[in-house]
C-alpha cells in the first residue's frame, strides 16, 4: 500500500503544477483514503468514471478534467452532488491535472500523440494557454503522404477524424494541440506547418485550412487526450507498486 499523499506529491512534482495557471485546481480536489492500493485513471471527473472507480476498488481516482472549474457555479448543481456524494461514500480520493498533463514534454497528451504518429517534438511551441505553450510542433526527416498521415492519426486515436484536406501532397511538419484547440490553426498557416490536428473543429477552420493551404484534422476532444493520464497512471503503478486500471468512457465530442 502506498501513501496518498505520496502519490500526489510525486504527480505534483512531475507535471510541475506550481508553475502553471489554469481554468481550475490541479492535484488533490477530493481527499479519501490516506492509503492507496489501486489507482483508476479517467479523461474526466464525472458521475460514470467516478462510479466505475469505486466499483473497481481504486482508492484514487486520477483525471485529466478534474471535478471543479472557473467557469462552474460556486453553489453544488445537483449533478456536482451526486459526484461528490458517490466519491466520499466510498472514501475515494480524485486528483486532477490539466495544462501540466496536456504540455508535459515526455509524459504530456501532445508529446505522446506526436511520437505516436511518428513525429519528433521541436523546441517551438504552439497553442498558448494561461501564458503558456501548451501543444508541440512535429517533424518528420522524410514527408509521408498526406493520406498516410490520415491513416496514422485514425490507428492511433481508434477513431476517424474529421479531414480537411487542403494542405500538400507530402507532410513532413505538424503541429498538435490536443482538446479545443481549433483556433491555434492560425498558427500554424504563419509556421508554414503542412498539417494541424486537435480535437474539436469548429466552423471558421474550413475556410481557413482552405485559404492557408494546411491539412486540418479534428481527432475528438476525449480521443486526442486518453494518452496523457493513461501514462500517468502507469507512472504511479511502477513508481509505488500499485494495480492500475484505466477508465475508458468513449466520448464522441
Amino acid at each position: 500500500m502506498a501513501a496518498r499523499d505520496d502519490v500526489i506529491s510525486f504527480c505534483d512534482q512531475l507535471l510541475e503544477i506550481v508553475s502553471f495557471d489554469d481554468y481550475g485546481p490541479n492535484g488533490l480536489q477530493v481527499p479519501g483514503s490516506a492509503g492507496i492500493d489501486r489507482v483508476a485513471t479517467a479523461v474526466s471527473a464525472h458521475l460514470d468514471s467516478i462510479e466505475a472507480a469505486t466499483a473497481s476498488g481504486a482508492d484514487l481516482l486520477i483525471t485529466h478534467h478534474g471535478l471543479f472549474w472557473d467557469f462552474h457555479p460556486r453553489a453544488l448543481t445537483a449533478a456536482m452532488a451526486r459526484r461528490l456524494k458517490t466519491a466520499l461514500a466510498a472514501d475515494l480520493s480524485i486528483a486532477g491535472y490539466h495544462l501540466p498533463l496536456d504540455a508535459h514534454p515526455e509524459f504530456g497528451n501532445n508529446a505522446l500523440l506526436c511520437r505516436g504518429l511518428g513525429f519528433v517534438p521541436g523546441p517551438g511551441g504552439i497553442g498558448f494557454a494561461k501564458g503558456r505553450h501548451i501543444g508541440v510542433v512535429g517533424t518528420r526527416p522524410e514527408p509521408i503522404p498526406a493520406a498516410e498521415l490520415f491513416d496514422l492519426v485514425e490507428n492511433e486515436l481508434g477513431q476517424a477524424p474529421l479531414i480537411l484536406a487542403d494542405g500538400p501532397e507530402t507532410v513532413s511538419s505538424i503541429g498538435i494541440v490536443t482538446g479545443a484547440g481549433a483556433g491555434e490553426i492560425h498558427t500554424a498557416i504563419e509556421l508554414g506547418l503542412d498539417a494541424f490536428l486537435t480535437g474539436e473543429p469548429a466552423e471558421h477552420v474550413m475556410a481557413d485550412a482552405r485559404e492557408g493551404e494546411i491539412h486540418f484534422l479534428a481527432g475528438g476532444h476525449y480521443a486526442t487526450e486518453k494518452a496523457g493520464v493513461r501514462r500517468l497512471g502507469e507512472l504511479v503503478a511502477e513508481r509505488f507498486g500499485v494495480e492500475h486500471l484505466f477508465i475508458d468512457v468513449p466520448n464522441p465530442i
